[in-house]
């Protein structure tokens, strides 16, 4: 997706215990971000309230809430999200579920699908039930979203170049799992660090653990933003 400023291209991940905290970490990143992720985690810490805060006051805002059930549920769940003033939701990638969200979505709320989550390998896959390949189990979601009408994709950098070509240009590409240079990999076991994401295709990237458990997390969402912006 072309025309998009480099710092609005990173989204921190807000992936701590409280809103206290989540509002210091913001504090301490000033303008260096304009684009937060809230999931499970803060959102039933109060973290929608605070969602709703930053969307009034022009911050934009990702919930990672990854809705999956029956399609009323869901409906009813994204008409709330669209009400808080977010710009991304996730549902999981269930040809029911994305129907149900896409023809609940309003203007302004984008739908993103997630295809198989970052921390999983072919192995994870196996263990669950799946006789396929990650790759080919995301291959297959992603085509399914876009035939629906989500309006993008959550999925690993290591993807996101095959995908590009599948999708084409207007679908949006959202990649977690970024680590910079040097970064601990955590529990993710498909990562990128963010110039190569950008490179491969990517349109926003998630950083979460790198920015907040830095000793200067400002400095550190500088040097991501810098990198985009000489990679896209």
């Amino acid at each position: 997706m072309l025309g998009i400023p480099s710092r609005e291209r990173l989204i921190v991940a807000l992936d701590v215990p409280s809103v206290a905290d989540a509002e210091r970490m913001i504090e301490r990143l000033g303008n260096s971000v304009c684009f937060y992720k809230i999931g499970y985690q803060l959102a039933f810490a109060g973290g929608l309230v605070l969602a709703e805060q930053l969307a009034r006051a022009g911050t934009r805002v990702f919930l990672d809430l990854k809705l999956h059930d029956i399609s009323n549920t869901v409906a009813n769940g994204v008409a709330s999200v669209a009400r808080i003033g977010a710009t991304f939701l996730t549902v999981h990638a269930y040809p029911q579920t994305m129907r149900a969200a896409v023809k609940a979505r309003t203007s302004g709320l984008r739908i993103l699908a997630v295809t198989v989550l970052t921390s999983y390998n072919d192995d994870d896959l196996a263990e669950a039930g799946y006789s396929g390949r990650v790759t080919e189990l995301v291959a297959r979601r992603a085509d399914q979203a876009i035939e629906i009408g989500a309006d993008g994709i959550v999925c690993s950098a290591a993807e996101v170049a095959v995908l590009r070509a599948r999708v084409g240009a207007a679908a949006t590409l959202v990649t977690p799992g970024i680590r910079p240079v040097g970064a601990a990999t955590g529990d993710q076991k498909r990562i990128f660090i963010p110039g190569d994401a950008i490179a491969a295709g990517a349109d926003y990237l998630v950083v979460g653990r790198p920015i907040l458990e830095a000793s200067d997390p400002r400095r550190v969402a500088d040097a991501i933003v810098d990198e985009i912006d000489k990679a896209a």
